[in-house]
């Protein structure tokens, strides 16, 4: 065996005794200094986010924390506790549920507003346009459009916020114009507005701030992770094991409306 020859490299922790760091920076130094969204932030890209690039990423990581008891990652996730199993299989069952038609439409999303983007610098077109050819090419094939439509909103109000918050942080461009005129032109060819979804919203802005298609989903997965343990908490704690769960019967409890 030649020397060294199973060695391999990472360039994103390096832990050694008495000392670990991300991307270079020491975590007992960034402990109390910077928010978890930074530190997310510096784990994809290897660098500390700017103000706005830091209050972006916080407030997508805050809009999809949680939907409630019915989408099919929390039905899985408290269906699989109800089994007496530990926090990690009930966990993981939940994340493994996560998809295309659930959760995971952000990367395709961001995929799409790519292809829009490309299409109208190659071929010397508006956004706009390419956003038309976008739609009639995926309509021709029966390609579906990810990032747009809600089974529950009409207006998601977390689509109109983080749009807002990109717009204040100076990430209103190309991109959420491309996924703007994609969904416009859907709506022309349906006869209604099939509005934006959180997932596409996030991935605009994933792709404003330069993040590559493959950490998409990675996003949703962090900020769901948080909501999926607390329904697997509620479920040990509320109720019997191996019940039958129905997600239209479920009847909230909690908190009434707060504002800050």
């Amino acid at each position: 065996m030649k020397k060294d020859e199973h060695i391999w490299k990472t360039a994103i922790t390096d832990a050694r005794p008495n000392s670990i760091r991300l991307r270079g920076y020491r975590i007992d130094e960034l402990m109390g200094r910077i928010p978890y969204s930074q530190a997310v932030f510096l784990a994809f890209t290897g660098r500390l986010p700017n103000e706005e690039e830091g209050r972006l990423v916080d407030a997508i990581l805050v809009s999809s924390i949680d939907h409630g008891a019915t989408p099919p990652s929390t039905l899985v996730a408290r269906t699989v506790a109800g089994c007496d199993v530990p926090l990690t299989s009930a966990l993981a069952a939940g994340i493994l549920s996560i998809g295309k038609a659930h959760g995971g439409a952000v990367e395709g999303c961001m995929e799409l507003i790519g292809e829009t983007v490309t299409m109208a610098d190659k071929e010397g077109v508006s956004i706009e346009e390419a956003g038309q050819r976008i739609v009639a090419e995926a309509e021709a094939c029966g390609r579906r459009l990810p990032g747009l439509g809600h089974r529950y909103h009409t207006a998601d109000p977390r689509t109109a916020r983080l749009f807002e918050l990109a717009e204040e942080c100076k990430f209103s461009g190309r991109h959420i114009q491309a996924l703007k005129a994609i969904e416009s032109a859907f709506a022309k060819s349906k006869g209604k507005k099939i509005p934006i979804n959180i997932d596409g919203a996030i991935a605009a802005c994933l792709c404003e701030m330069g993040f590559p298609s493959s950490a998409g989903n990675g996003f949703f997965i962090i900020a769901r992770t948080t909501g999926l343990i607390n329904h697997i908490l509620e479920e040990w704690a509320r109720e019997p094991k191996m019940r039958k769960i129905f997600p239209d019967s479920a009847v909230y409890d909690g908190e009434g409306d707060r504002s800050l």
